[in-house]
């Protein structure tokens, strides 16, 4: 009995709370959406408000742009119509000035109609008169044939032939006194410009040259630096680029290589191995990529002081690499880098002196030779080099026509390329600038005696002062006083145009006549 009471409390108890789950699962449901759709009418509710609110907004801002675009549109149909106005009157006056000038020009065509008219008469008076004076010429000239027995065409010729001589001598007279002239005043202002060019720039006599060779501190040197079966000279010529030459001079090695770049890197290669001792091919390899790194860094510092130093700015960065390769190439002895700085001062000064632009001056007076800097690397000549290099970095006119000019190659357009061609002979030609080899200086002499005496009249002529004065002898038959000035602007103007020389040559041409008798 107990225990299906027990039973029964149970099963109520599970109903009892199955009952209830079941409730509160249906009711609890339903309240929350019932709280959410009034949550969801009020934000309805909320939204169509602010709608509302912002369509009024919207509308009041439309109007407001509305009549702004309104305003500015008429001030500019305002503006417009102004300029419209003024335009207007402009053609009116115009039009006006138009009518005018077609009333001028009636008139002064009408002026030249009755002018050709007379003109035309008058040309046909003059027709007859000519015709006149015709025939009286002729009658007169075949008289005068009667009287003198000549023709005309001999008599013209006769008179040419002693006008032609008489005016060939005071041609001549009137070229040597002009010249005379005009070489005193140019001389007096060219010797006050360079005097002063001169006394402004000084520059140590002592030159620069190229070293070829490399001392050792003994002849044992020689075999560790060719190495075992010839393989530490063979690295050292395949990483330098150039020929080393080990013969029986003592103590020293010869560096061979047209590129002044790679010789100087060879050389300080070989110093520093030779100081160390440790000479392999992997030490060669490292030394050389040091010392390459090095002279690049030397070459592009060179080239920027040079611009530092002379106040050149703008100058491309490529091209003041190529300034700085210029200290190690040398022409006759001189170091170009240094000659190109002297041009470049003294074109400066030159240039100040005649009120030209002195920077640019020094601009064109310091990429004179900038060819050097590759013609041993490039075909063609320095001149072309430096002005295919100038074109390519955007140099002006001036600077390329005074590199193109500066041998006289091409004309000088400019007058700095005069002054850059002057300073150029002048840095060239001071004592102890540049060495001369003896095969070249006895094929100039030779040249320049060839040149003297194929004139004719000459009759002996001699090169002095190391070829810098050539004095010329000639018949006093042959050569009259006058003669003897144009033979020696002939004489100057054939060594201008086919000689290559440093300096001036003066020539000098005499002319002796002398009378001898003996008494007995």
């Amino acid at each position: 009995m107990d225990l299906t009471l027990g039973i029964i409390l149970i099963v109520l108890a599970l109903f009892v709370g199955a009952l209830v789950t079941f409730v509160l699962y249906k009711i609890i449901p339903a309240l929350q959406a019932k709280n959410a759709a009034k949550k969801a009418d009020k934000i309805i509710r909320d939204a169509e408000i602010k709608a509302e609110q912002i369509r009024k907004n919207a509308q009041i801002d439309g109007k407001q742009a509305v009549q702004e675009m309104r305003n500015e549109a008429e001030k500019d149909i305002r503006e417009r119509k102004q300029e419209y106005y003024q335009l207007e009157n402009k053609l009116n006056q115009r039009e006006a000035n138009i009518d005018k000038r077609d009333a001028n020009l009636i008139n002064k065509e009408n002026a030249l109609e009755e002018k050709n008219e007379l003109l035309n008469r008058r040309l046909k008076e003059c027709d007859k008169k000519e015709n006149v004076l015709q025939t009286k010429i002729d009658s007169i000239i075949s008289e005068l044939e009667k009287v003198a027995q000549l023709s005309v065409k001999e008599a013209r010729d006769e008179i040419f032939a002693r006008v032609e001589s008489k005016m060939s001598m005071e041609i001549a007279a009137y070229i040597k006194n002009r010249e005379d002239e005009a070489k005193t005043e140019c001389e007096e202002k060219a010797k006050n410009i360079l005097s002063y060019a001169i006394s402004k720039f000084s520059q140590d006599v002592v030159t620069e040259k190229t070293v070829s060779t490399v001392s050792l501190p003994s002849d044992e040197m020689k075999g560790r630096i060719i190495g075992r079966e010839g393989r530490n000279i063979r690295s050292l010529e395949q990483l330098l680029g150039v020929d080393l030459i080990i013969d029986d001079t003592p103590e020293v090695i010869t560096v061979s290589c047209f590129n002044p770049i790679r010789r100087e890197t060879a050389k300080r290669v070989l110093d520093i191995l030779i100081k160390d001792g440790r000479i392999q091919p992997g030490r060669i390899e490292e030394v050389t990529a040091k010392v390459k790194a090095e002279i690049d860094e030397t070459i592009r510092k060179a080239g920027e002081e040079a611009c530092f130093k002379l106040g050149l700015p703008k100058i491309n960065k490529e091209l003041s690499v190529y300034i700085g390769r210029l200290k190690y190439r040398t022409s006759y002895g001189q170091n170009a880098f240094d000659h190109s700085m002297e041009v470049a001062y003294l074109a400066g000064i030159m240039a100040s002196e005649l009120g030209l632009d002195p920077n640019l001056a020094k601009r064109a007076g310091l990429l004179h030779d900038i060819g050097k800097s590759v013609d041993f690397e490039q075909e063609g000549s320095h001149v072309e080099l430096g002005a295919r290099l100038a074109k390519k970095y955007g140099e002006p006119d001036v600077v390329i026509n005074s590199i193109e000019s500066h041998h006289g190659d091409v004309p000088a357009k400019y007058i700095i390329a005069n002054l850059v061609q002057a300073a150029d002979t002048l840095s060239a030609a001071r004592p102890g600038a540049r060495s001369e080899t003896l095969e070249n200086y006895i094929k100039r002499i030779e040249q320049l005696e060839t040149i003297c005496k194929s004139y004719e009249g000459v009759y002996q002529c001699y090169a002095m002062q190391s070829g810098r004065e050539v004095r010329v002898m000639v018949i006093p038959d042959k050569v009259d006083d006058l003669a003897a000035f144009k033979l020696a602007r002939d004489i100057r103007e054939r060594i201008e145009n086919e000689m290559t020389y440093p300096g001036q040559i003066k020539v000098s041409v005499i002319r002796e006549y002398r009378a001898i008798e003996t008494a007995k």
